[in-house]
């Protein structure tokens, strides 16, 4: 196994989440693997993770199978506060 750190938040239930997995194992990594939907996120961590992107809220916002039209944040004028 490589040295190379590498985190997923993973998600057991997403077929996309496993198959991201898998490759980062095939490629011979061992991730540390943070499931999110049982620890939860923090904004300071949606922060840091966004900053290391270089990414807005938008740009990872997810609108199927999630409350996010209903609460009105696919709106393009709702801000990064917002979402």
């Amino acid at each position: 196994m490589s040295d190379f750190p590498v985190t997923i938040h993973h998600n057991p239930n997403c077929g996309t989440s496993r198959n991201v997995l898998a490759a980062i194992r095939e490629a011979g990594h061992e991730p540390r693997v943070v499931e999110y939907l049982k620890t939860g996120w923090t904004r300071p961590a949606l922060e840091t993770l966004l900053a290391r992107m270089g990414a807005r809220p938008r740009d990872i916002l997810r609108l199927r199978g999630t409350p996010a039209e209903e609460l009105g944040l696919a709106d393009p004028a709702v801000g990064d506060d917002r979402i």
